[in-house]
């Protein structure tokens, strides 16, 4: 495995990582007041992109970090549009 794939698994990692806290905590207490509809749409949008740029490029590491961010915001963007 070359360094630049070590590096963009790592990323991923990270990505993927700084998500779950956010996820955890609205589920937990179900508040989403402080979460802007607006950018989480804008976010779960940024993510469906990359997701088909890194399914169209052949970029394991970019399509595993999109669609699984993809995920997990839009779990909170759900979240936030049914309070």
């Amino acid at each position: 495995m070359d360094t630049a794939l070590v590096i963009g698994y790592l990323a991923s990692l990270c990505s993927v990582t700084s998500f779950v806290p956010q996820v955890w905590k609205v589920f937990k207490t179900g508040d989403t007041a402080a979460i802007s509809a607006r950018m989480y749409a804008l976010t779960v949008s940024g993510f469906a992109l990359w997701s088909a740029f890194g399914l169209i490029r052949g970029e394991w590491p970019i399509i595993l970090t999109n669609t699984i961010c993809f995920c997990l915001s839009g779990c909170i963007f759900l979240k936030k549009l049914s309070r």
